[in-house]
């Protein structure tokens, strides 16, 4: 049985991750308050905002964006779209 949380993104109770999807706090913080299903969302995104802005990952500059990207996303604000990206999802 998968264990409940209460998602920040969705504001309702959801199954949660298995695990941290990556060490220390940050990791602890999404494990306990971000659902399966938000960070699928955020992980589609993301691979779209990694392609379409051609960010390097080895790049401090480039992880720091996206870290930041997810923290607003994951809060429900407003995030950066692909320029001329059009969501078939929504």
């Amino acid at each position: 049985m998968s264990r409940l949380i209460m998602c920040r993104l969705f504001k309702k109770e959801l199954p949660g991750l298995e695990y941290p999807p990556f060490p220390g706090p940050a990791g602890s913080e999404i494990f306990e308050n971000v659902s399966k299903e938000a960070w699928s969302k955020w992980i589609a995104h993301q691979t779209t905002l990694i392609n379409e802005k051609r960010l390097n990952m080895m790049d401090v500059e480039s992880r720091k964006y996206l870290s930041e990207q997810r923290e607003k996303f994951l809060s429900g604000e407003d995030v950066d779209q692909a320029e001329g990206f059009i969501s078939t999802t929504e």
